[in-house]
């Protein structure tokens, strides 16, 4: 499996627009994306700025088509001048447990 992972700063007032966006974002890659396995949202307990995703994909080939879906690309340009930065880092999943 293929693993992403996202750590977002959001802009200081923000936060809750960006989390009911992100939260609109998982639920239409889980719905709509048959190889979108896991679709976590995060939040830190401290710092409401500090948002954290965990994404499981089948496959690259399948990150990569969620990459080209209407969803995330209307999502990532409603978000983009709320983001302050972003670290985006691939994995390969090796267990469940």
């Amino acid at each position: 499996m293929y693993v992403i992972t996202v750590d977002f700063r959001i802009r200081e007032g923000r936060e809750a627009s960006f989390l009911a966006a992100m939260r609109d974002q998982a639920e239409n890659s889980l719905v709509r994306e048959d190889a979108c396995l896991l679709f976590d949202v995060c939040t830190a307990p401290d710092d409401k700025g500090h948002v954290f995703l965990y994404e499981v994909y089948e496959n690259e080939a399948a990150f990569k088509a969620h990459l080209e879906t209407a969803h995330f690309l209307d999502f990532n340009t409603k978000t983009a001048d709320w983001v302050e930065a972003k670290t985006v880092a691939a994995w390969h999943r090796v267990s469940s447990k």
